[in-house]
This record gives structure tokens, C-alpha cells and sequence, in this order.
């Protein structure tokens, strides 16, 4: 085993308040515990509360989006997405194999049948090329409709993800959506403060997602948030995920089935909270990026930076090793000597729900998998 001291001490180095250094520990350095009482005490604490609106207004401003509907995870703003945007069962969406299995689950939970293209090695997201390769050797238009020439089936839309805050080339994505009849629904939960070429991600698409899961750069301890310009679609979601009830003084009456799944107040009291220092928390974490980057420049060892034309919000920092047995090495090493880290994801298409699913070549998501490593990238409480 290769003699990973250096960089653990390092890390350690970094974060001497833990011990062991957690990958991404969540910290409360404003307002949260005095907004949370704040919503106790006026015992709205649902969905009611004004600390939701307050948060989805404050949104809003960061990202230049419309519309925002809060959610109480970024999966099930995922899934009021596609079911707002009129995705139907049985037919097929466009993803990337090298993701959090969240978004495959809710393709699947919507009725509907992923296909994988492959990511770019730079970006870690989905790869214009790749979609435009699978699209012109692999599709047809009918009626108005991008059909899959090989099941036969409608592709409706397409779904990209800016993996670990860094954008991917979402405007050529976009394009190439748009020339064959596709929604491009934006998977941003990882993303939330990242920009590309000027604009916040998750503001090029029909609709997107943001989430705010305990372990993510802005946290309400769990809950999502979906981003449209379109104000139907953004109505839409809001309906379907208050239950369908409509509007009245005190009756309950449903016309459609709806789900429950608006953020509690409690929640988002936390978020609002967080959202007063946000720019402190980036300026942050990308401080963090530049300490890491020089020192692994130092060592040899390949830091993952942001793509051309972004500003990244740097979620969860990433080296690249020079294989699959020493990234199990490393990972030995650091986890058991007091700093955690992790490797990404398994592949979508190498686990059984989604093993039978349509895929192009994978040459750079199996790279990815097999060299690269998250590391600690928490907020350093010296802010």
C-alpha cells in the first residue's frame, strides 16, 4: 500500500475542528436556530409557513429564475418535474449512467424508461457529442415526436446533471434537445450557486431542480426545489404537490390524485437562513478548491477544477488516481485513518434495475469510475 500520509495530515490539516473529517458535514453560522424558533413559535411549521415562500423569493433572486416551487427533497422535485412537463409512462428519457441513482429512480417511477449517453471527461456530465451521436444514428421525428428507431418508442426528454456543481455544456445540450423535439430538464441538485457562461444552472432548461439535502452546499436537512419560467408548468407543480386540493374558505375537494410534498416551514426556516450567507459559503468552498488544487499540483496527483466558461460551487471536491487499485488503496487508507472520502458512483447501467436499459459507448464514464475520489469539502467554520 502506497504511503497516503501526506495528504490525510493535510485534510486533517484543514479541518482540525473533526475529528474524523466527515466528506460534507453541514454548518449553521447564522440565523438557522433563531429562524427555527421564529417558526415554532408562530406553530406554522407546514407548508403554510412563511418562511417557505420567503425561501422559494429568495431563490429565485440567486438563480434569475422565474418561478420557484419548494419541494421536500430534490428527488420529488425531480418527480414533479417530469410529471408537470407532461413526461408520460412508457416513454423513454435521456440521462447519463454516472449520477446519483435518484434520478434513474424517478424515470423509472414515472412509468417512464431511462437511455444512457456517455459524460465528457472534463465536465462529468453529459456529453453534447455523445447525445448528438446517439440522436442522429438512433432516431427518427414523427409528427412532431423524436422516436427511438430501436424500441420504437418516444423519447420525451432529456436529462443532464452538473455533476459535483460543475456545470456541463448545457447550452449545446440544450441546442441539441431543441433540433430533435426533446425537453431538456435540468438535474441541478448538485449545483446550487453554479454558473455557467453568466447563468445560474438550472435556468436553461423547461424546468430543473435544485436540492437541499443535509450533505449539499445550501441545506434545509432535506428538501429540493424546482425552478421553471414557465408559470403553468411552476402552477402545476405547486398543485399536484399540495395534495390537488383546490382553492376554498375550509372544503377539501380533490379533481385529480396528488402527492404531499411541499418543504415544511421548519425547513425552510433553515434555508433562509443560510441563504443571508451564501455568497460567504462559495467564496468558501472554492478557497477550499484552490488550497486543495496546489497542493495535489504539488504531488502530482490530477485536482478536478471547473470546466471552461463556469463558475463551479466546488459541492464535493474530486482527484483523479491512476487506477481502480489504487483508488481502493487510497480509499482504505483515508477512511481508516480519520478522513472520509468515496468513490463515485456506480455506474446506473452495472446495478439490476437498470442493467436491461439502452446505452451508447461508455469509454469516459468507466474511466471516471474507475480513477476518481471525493474528498472533505465541507465549509471550513473560519468564515
Amino acid at each position: 500500500m502506497k504511503d497516503f500520509s501526506q495528504i490525510t495530515d493535510y485534510i486533517k490539516s484543514l479541518y482540525p475542528e473533526m475529528d474524523p473529517v466527515l466528506l460534507h458535514c453541514p454548518q449553521f453560522l447564522g440565523n438557522e436556530k433563531k429562524y427555527l424558533n421564529e417558526c415554532i413559535d408562530t406553530k406554522f411549521v407546514s407548508y403554510v409557513s412563511h418562511f417557505v415562500t420567503d425561501m422559494e423569493e429568495q431563490i429565485k433572486k440567486l438563480t434569475g429564475a422565474k418561478c420557484a416551487v419548494a419541494m421536500v427533497s430534490g428527488t420529488e422535485a425531480l418527480h414533479m418535474a417530469f410529471v408537470a412537463a407532461g413526461v408520460k409512462p412508457g416513454e423513454e428519457v435521456i440521462s447519463q449512467p454516472l449520477t446519483f441513482a435518484a434520478t434513474s429512480a424517478v424515470i423509472v417511477n414515472c412509468g417512464a424508461i431511462p437511455v444512457y449517453v456517455d459524460v465528457d471527461r472534463d465536465t462529468m456530465g453529459m456529453s453534447p457529442k455523445a447525445l448528438k451521436d446517439f440522436l442522429e444514428n438512433n432516431t427518427k421525428q414523427a409528427g412532431g415526436k423524436c422516436i427511438n428507431k430501436n424500441t420504437g418508442r418516444v423519447i420525451s426528454a432529456c436529462v443532464p446533471m452538473h455533476t459535483f456543481g460543475h456545470p456541463c455544456r448545457i447550452d449545446e445540450i440544450r441546442t441539441i434537445c431543441d433540433e430533435h423535439n426533446l425537453m431538456l430538464i435540468e438535474d441541478a441538485a448538485e449545483s446550487v450557486g453554479s454558473f455557467y457562461k453568466g447563468k445560474h444552472t438550472g435556468t436553461f432548461g423547461k424546468v430543473s431542480i435544485l436540492s437541499f439535502n443535509g450533505n449539499k452546499t445550501l441545506t434545509t436537512g432535506g428538501g429540493g426545489m424546482l425552478l421553471t419560467d414557465d408559470e403553468e408548468l411552476a402552477a402545476r407543480a405547486k398543485y399536484l404537490s399540495t395534495t390537488a386540493k383546490e382553492p376554498a374558505k375550509w372544503g377539501y375537494y380533490h379533481k385529480e390524485v396528488g402527492w404531499n410534498l411541499r418543504m415544511p416551514g421548519v425547513n425552510a426556516a433553515i434555508g433562509a437562513a443560510q441563504l443571508e450567507y451564501f455568497d460567504k459559503i462559495i467564496e468558501n468552498k472554492r478557497e477550499t478548491a484552490q488550497m486543495y488544487k496546489k497542493f495535489f499540483d504539488g504531488l502530482g496527483i490530477p485536482f478536478v477544477t471547473e470546466p471552461e466558461n463556469s463558475r463551479a460551487n466546488y459541492w464535493l471536491n474530486a482527484i483523479l488516481l491512476k487506477d481502480r487499485a489504487e483508488r481502493e488503496e487510497f480509499l482504505e487508507y483515508t477512511n481508516s485513518n480519520g478522513v472520509q472520502t468515496r468513490p463515485i458512483w456506480t455506474l446506473m447501467y452495472k446495478m439490476p434495475p437498470y442493467e436491461h436499459c439502452e446505452r451508447t459507448d461508455m469509454t469516459n464514464s468507466e474511466w471516471l469510475e474507475d480513477h476518481l475520489v471525493n474528498i472533505p469539502s465541507s465549509v471550513r467554520t473560519s468564515i
